[in-house]
């Protein structure tokens, strides 16, 4: 549970502050680089894919190295699934914390940056062409928080985002070929999509 929080909170963090928002009827797409970096290793544990955003909708995260598995969160809840086969089922009624990440994702993508700042205390530095944020948990004893800061820079969207855990491990997620378009999702992406709805 404590490594699908991470995700949620990874998830929730890229899109929500990048400099363009997006609303209604657009779809975001493009590829990512995961690095974990954990202690008792020499070199970070590595996966990529491609990812999904429609707001109001959700969000799809495929990763497809080094093996394939579909992650898709909407207002309803999590879906995870591995060759087809579902792997992975949270309503959102089971995990209140994800619907509050899911509202703080959603707010921001629409500018409305209080949701993002009533859990993080926000500092900012740059200009839209090129930017930084660092982000500190307002409430550090909070037990479904478990990060003690995340760094993201980015400039029309964000290309980076570095998670640091209170243990000193630490996530890196690298964003690459985003593309922004006024389009409905295809047929795939809205069957995951409201597949994450399903009880």
């Amino acid at each position: 549970m404590r490594r699908i929080v991470v995700f949620l909170l990874a998830l929730a963090a890229f899109p929500a502050l990048a400099a363009e928002t997006l609303s209604d009827g657009q779809v975001l797409r493009g590829a990512f680089v995961q690095e974990r970096f954990l202690k008792g290793f020499q070199a970070p544990l590595k996966s990529e894919g491609r990812f999904t955003l429609a707001p109001g909708r959700g969000l799809i995260w495929r990763t497809e190295a080094p093996f394939a598995v579909t992650t898709v969160m909407s207002p309803a809840g999590l879906v995870q699934e591995v060759k087809g086969s579902e792997t992975m089922r949270l309503p959102a009624a089971r995990m209140p914390f994800m619907s509050k990440l899911y509202t703080m994702l959603g707010g921001a993508l629409t500018g409305d940056w209080k949701a993002l700042e009533d859990m993080f205390a926000v500092e900012r530095a740059g200009d839209a062409g090129a930017w930084t944020l660092h982000l500190t948990p307002r409430r550090a004893d909070d037990p479904t928080m478990p990060i003690r800061a995340i760094d993201v820079r980015g400039g029309r969207f964000v290309e980076e985002v570095e998670i640091i855990k209170p243990d000193g491990d630490r996530d890196r997620l690298t964003f690459r070929d985003q593309r922004l378009k006024v389009e409905p999702p295809t047929a795939d992406e809205a069957a995951l999509l409201a597949s994450a709805g399903r009880p």
